[in-house]
């Protein structure tokens, strides 16, 4: 496995350690929030880009046929799902992807429904786009989290959802989703023709005992369903704003094409094509060590709160870096913020932002850093709590 090496990324200008103002009103917490690993990227992509910069001219970019060829046999080599060159589109993210299609597959007062908690931009892209946004909790079970149909056909039919954004894996519950659970989902959709956006951004980061299931490989939902992924999550390639929409049915595909016409937004820049190409080319080896990190870091999570704050509920990490955490034994959602960021000088991401007040007992916690990190966030929060 290619060796993983931390970077301190303080006075980088990086977000998730440099710009914490704006979501937590002050800077200098100890970041273990958005969604960004702190491991350099595979050496791979670093000589791609090197390459690339060494020429010296970075004028108009011709996307190169190895480039869809790379993503195509990773995804078929990975997840044993076969894409078309034809079905692939760009997206500059997966977060703006899944407003266009919002934008694109329904009208303003439509209702749109997702399953609580989750990546909280789901809520923006229903609210921001002036559409009625319906929630249909996940079932908690002692932190393992299942879908309750139920709630959801029953919420579909009352509200007439014309939209489910999906997210599988789930962020922040954890879940890698079953064949038979997608299939049931799907097919209550395609009972009350509610399309399906799949985010599918963290199907790389799961663990071997749950493998991803693509969403369009579940059945024949291709005329209702689309799916968005990248190798930002993958490969901590954020930065170059390279999203990848995939889109198998013809009619769906125009829709895309013609909003995408006129806002003018068809392909991204050179530096996310080079650095993708060379991650899903280059990267399974360095990707096997960030996994192996952590699952050693998550370790350390649930092994510390089992000794020292046993009713602390942390969920099953089956997919994802991301751990989704229950102080609410020993602190009530009131005092989480107080607890965590002013007493622990820690920035994480708060359950409220997932869904709402009922989740406000709750934080979620990113592993991908180092174990130095993880154990300075974790035993503050024993220390804090415990008095």
């Amino acid at each position: 496995m290619e060796e993983l090496v931390y970077v301190d990324r303080k006075n980088t200008n990086c977000n998730k350690w440099d710009g914490q103002t704006g979501m937590f009103g002050e800077e200098g917490l100890h970041a273990m929030w958005v969604a960004d690993m702190d491991f350099r990227v595979p050496q791979g992509v670093v000589d791609a880009l090197k390459e690339y910069v060494e020429q010296g001219v970075f004028g108009y970019y011709k996307i190169p046929e190895s480039y869809y060829e790379a993503f195509i046999k990773w995804e078929k080599e990975q997840h044993g799902f076969t894409v078309e060159k034809k079905w692939m589109r760009f997206s500059p993210g997966v977060v703006a992807a899944f407003h266009w299609f919002v934008q694109i597959l329904s009208e303003p007062g439509d209702a749109v429904i997702v399953n609580t908690p989750v990546y909280y931009p789901f809520l923006h892209a229903v609210k921001n786009n002036n559409r009625k946004l319906i929630c249909s909790d996940l079932i908690n079970e002692d932190g393992k989290y299942h879908i309750d149909y139920e709630d959801f056909e029953k919420k579909i039919v009352e509200n007439q959802v014309k939209i489910f954004i999906l997210c599988s894996p789930h962020n922040p519950a954890g879940r890698v989703w079953k064949k038979e659970e997608l299939k049931t989902l799907f097919e209550i959709c395609r009972k009350h023709q509610v399309y399906v956006i799949s985010d599918e951004i963290h199907h790389d980061l799961i663990f071997s005992e749950h493998p991803h299931v693509p969403s369009l490989s579940v059945g024949e939902y291709a005329d209702m369903m689309v799916a968005i992924t990248a190798p930002s999550k993958t490969f901590n390639l954020a930065g170059g704003q390279n999203s990848i929409v995939i889109i198998p049915d013809d009619k769906l595909r125009k829709k895309w094409d013609t909003f995408v016409d006129g806002i003018r937004v068809r392909s991204g820049n050179p530096f996310g094509y080079i650095a993708a190409e060379a991650a899903y080319r280059t990267g399974a080896s360095w990707l096997e060590s960030v996994k192996a990190q952590i699952r050693e870091n998550e370790a350390y999570v649930r092994e510390t709160f089992e000794k020292e704050l046993p009713d602390v509920v942390v969920s099953p990490l089956e997919g994802t870096y991301l751990c989704w955490i229950d102080l609410g034994a020993y602190v009530p959602a009131e005092k989480v913020k107080e607890v965590v960021q002013k007493r622990c000088h820690l920035a994480v991401d708060f359950g409220d932002w997932f869904g709402g007040s009922r989740f406000g007992t709750f934080i979620r916690m990113n592993l991908a850093t180092s174990p130095e990190n993880v154990k300075i966030g974790v035993d503050a929060l024993v220390r804090e709590l415990k008095k």
